[in-house]
């Protein structure tokens, strides 16, 4: 069984990966594509209020902004990684 090359290449960052799609039209590479599964989040039900110092929230805001999200979503991912994380049987 032969393994087709992508025509996609590989990507040093997202700038660069940016500017090849901001170039290329992605409908001629269609066939490429894999699906992925997408798992929606119910409706969060309670708000917690967490303070932060100024610099940790800087840090973050910057993180999530390099990111291309907000400051609650990053930080909400972090928590239920480690959240999953505990779920998860030790060796």
């Amino acid at each position: 069984m032969t393994v087709k090359k992508s025509r996609i290449p590989e990507f040093k960052s997202i700038q660069e990966e940016a500017e090849f799609w901001d170039t290329h039209d992605f409908t001629d590479y269609e066939r490429e594509f894999k699906p992925v599964k997408v798992h929606f989040v119910k409706k969060f039900s309670e708000p917690v209020t967490i303070r932060f110092d100024r610099g940790a929230l800087q840090t973050l805001r910057q993180e999530a902004s390099k990111k291309g999200i907000g400051a609650t979503t990053l930080i909400r991912m972090w928590v239920y990684e480690q959240l999953e994380k505990l779920q998860q049987p030790s060796v």
